[in-house]
């Protein structure tokens, strides 16, 4: 292994409502020698379409721990991301990374107010058009695989456990962490105010806070996979 490769940090990427790994592997080839690009793989979604989905965020962590710290390997340079569902996951199993003593360099989140903030405006429970027509107005985008019948009977009911898990989210501790938080938001983000992304100041001790906008609505990060890795990359670079 070259000296390179050996010193190459892992970027851990958690999924947001509805989307699975394979949203992140594009990222691989953007990231380039800088990351080493992996993702949560969660119950539900695409390999483990057959296994029951979670509706609880602390669960979902909690039953994920294992394979994120195999995944990660001893003394892996580790930054974790996750956008909207993927943020407050993503928090969850940073503290469960620091209470194993795994060295997280950095937590990005996106698209997500602070950890204690829940969202006033619900999809969960709706009847399906509802809930699909309430998560489309939500996610501004429309998930094409809900206009075949045979995906849709695949797929509805995995999103629909994501967003209650969203949805009913509570932190398992009031404890902030230790890490380092960077908070990303598109700037025309409907769900997201800029007050409410900048919230994750207090979800840190490490008096390192950063806040970034990027231009577009909640789901900006469809298109600015590129510009979305320069900046964990120059917030990371920066910590160091």
């Amino acid at each position: 292994m070259s000296a390179k490769h050996k010193d190459q940090a892992t970027l851990l990427c958690v999924p947001f409502a509805g989307a699975g790994p394979s949203f992140f592997h594009p990222w691989r080839q953007l990231a380039g020698d800088r990351w080493r690009v992996t993702s949560l793989e969660l119950p539900g979604k695409e390999r483990r379409i057959l296994e029951d989905p979670y509706r609880n965020v602390i669960e979902a962590a909690k039953g994920s721990i294992d394979d994120v710290i195999a995944d990660l390997g001893e003394g892996a340079r580790t930054v974790l991301f996750g956008h909207s569902l993927g943020a407050v996951l993503a928090y969850e199993l940073a503290h469960l990374l620091s209470a194993r003593g795994v060295h997280v360099e950095r937590l990005v989140v996106s698209g997500s107010p602070g950890p204690w903030t829940q969202r006033e405006r619900r999809a969960a429970g709706l009847p399906d058009e509802e809930f699909l027509a309430r998560v489309e107005e939500f996610a501004g985008f429309r998930h094409e695989a809900l206009d075949h019948p045979e995906m849709r009977e695949l797929v509805l009911p995995v999103l629909q456990a994501d967003c209650e898990m969203h949805e009913s989210y509570v932190p398992s501790t009031d404890e902030p962490l230790s890490v380092p938080i960077c908070s990303l938001r598109g700037d025309s983000d409907g769900l997201v105010t800029a007050e409410e992304a900048r919230q994750w100041r207090d979800a840190t001790t490490s008096g390192e806070f950063s806040y970034v906008e990027f231009p577009g609505d909640h789901m900006y990060l469809v298109d600015l996979g590129a510009q979305v890795l320069d900046v964990i990359e120059r917030e990371s670079s920066g910590g160091r």
